[in-house]
């Protein structure tokens, strides 16, 4: 029997495909606009179609084309759209043009006929003037036919065995007749950042990750490893759960770039106490104990690119890597991002986490008269060369226009200032790591 189908929307790199595809679903298809993700997610999925597209013109027929499912029934449409949450007074907050990406997930979800739908966005939408902007997307979803879970929830991450706190709301909906899905229950272990990172070889070892981010170790370079950490590095079989087996080499540690901090930053890293924020940098420093502050994605290039800080490592004096930021998320050690640290930390940030993903999608499952089967055949990882695009690159790749230079603009033109255009110039090399604010990391 064929695996359930899903299209993911706003995929980014690809939290919520893969949680979808651990939970049992065949992620068909995923958009992206922005071309370096999208070379990340084919590179993660390299049997689900990505299209790289405005969302606003692609059409349900351009998906179901792309993935060759024909007229297969879509089982579960999942997305995030961005949106400013409410308009001005008199008038409808989906009729914003501020809003056009949540009508556009709302059109999609109708033009595939989808049988359920998971709408994630911020928990900020629930409060305030937002509030009344979420329930008019209810009541769009009622009028054309879809039953809306009520109350709808705001999840936290760490409910769901994901060493982080970070809270996202989580709309289900079911086409009127369907059942609808249950809010996953909450598990009750909560991994701490030890468990996350504790088993990881130190980046700052290796030289060669000052300009690369991967290098090949031996298997007694990696510590003993608890249950998280051994789920994340996948020891077992059941640490795949219903998702593809991924051909990969273990022993490969990867989006592991290192930063350049100056002695006196390492030295107020490291006098700064766990779960505290050093005052000069403004960087949350772990716990070994605790969780992870929520991680956060920084700003596009439209608005200069900058990132958020990374958080300080509860144990060595920087800030972590790429691929301990990917532990704290719940991101396996398989799934690569891109290779540098700016894009990979967005990447991340952006994301759903996939354990809560996971559990959403298993809540969708259990709605339908299915049950979750494991695939039979395991699949090899894209071409890594799609890893290492800067924004030109994975533009052309997708003969799509460089997003790099873009501008929401109120009236008129607005040139990029000149510190704007070298933040540019330094994403593309991969020279920007974790900032605050303005200020760049390693001074």
């Amino acid at each position: 029997m064929a695996r359930r189908i899903a299209v993911d929307l706003f995929a980014g790199a690809g939290g919520m495909s893969l949680g979808f595809e651990q939970a049992g679903f065949d992620v068909a298809a995923a958009v992206e606009i922005d071309p370096v993700h999208a070379c990340v997610h084919k590179f993660n999925f390299p049997i689900s179609a990505t299209i790289c597209r405005d969302i606003s013109e692609v059409s349900g027929d351009d998906i179901r084309n792309a993935a060759r499912i024909g007229r297969r029934t879509v089982d579960v449409v999942v997305g995030g759209a961005p949106c400013q949450g409410f308009s001005l007074i008199g008038h409808r907050a989906l009729d914003d043009p501020r809003n056009v990406l949540v009508r556009e997930f709302l059109r999609l979800v109708c033009e595939l006929d989808a049988s359920y739908f998971v709408f994630e966005n911020v928990k900020g939408l629930t409060v305030g003037r937002h509030r009344s902007f979420l329930d008019e997307l209810v009541l769009e979803f009622e009028t054309r036919g879809y039953a809306v879970r009520k109350p709808w929830r705001v999840l936290n991450a760490a409910d769901y065995g994901v060493p982080q706190n970070r809270e996202r709301l989580i709309l289900l909906g079911a086409k009127r007749g369907l059942r609808l899905p249950e809010y996953p229950r909450s598990r009750d272990e909560r991994p701490t950042c030890e468990d996350a990172l504790d088993d990881l070889p130190d980046a700052d070892v290796f030289r060669s990750l000052m300009e690369t981010d991967e290098i090949k170790l031996p298997g007694n370079a990696w510590k003993w490893a608890t249950k998280y950490a051994r789920e994340m590095r996948c020891l077992s079989n059941d640490a795949w759960h219903f998702g593809y087996v991924r051909k990969w080499d273990r022993q490969l540690l990867t989006s592991s770039m290192r930063t350049a901090h100056t002695d006196i930053s390492r030295r107020r890293f490291a006098e700064t106490q766990g779960n505290d924020t050093e005052p000069i940098s403004r960087f949350f420093k772990l716990s070994s104990t605790g969780l992870s502050n929520t991680l956060r994605a920084g700003t596009d290039a439209s608005r200069g690119a900058f990132t958020s800080p990374r958080p300080i490592h509860y144990r060595f004096a920087r800030c972590v890597t790429v691929r301990e930021m990917a532990r704290l998320h719940g991101f396996p050690d398989w799934f690569r991002f891109q290779w540098t640290k700016w894009h990979g930390a967005r990447q991340i940030g952006n994301a759903v986490p996939p354990p809560l993903a996971r559990a959403v999608g298993s809540a969708v499952m259990a709605a339908t008269p299915h049950r979750p089967k494991s695939p039979g055949v395991p699949v090899p990882l894209g071409d890594p060369a799609l890893l290492r695009m800067d924004v030109g690159a994975a533009s052309a790749y997708w003969s799509v226009k460089s997003p790099i230079g873009r501008r929401d603009r109120k009236s008129g033109a607005r040139k990029r200032s000149q510190r704007e255009t070298e933040a540019a110039r330094l994403i593309d090399r991969g020279d920007i790591g974790a900032q605050s604010g303005f200020e760049f990391e390693s001074i």
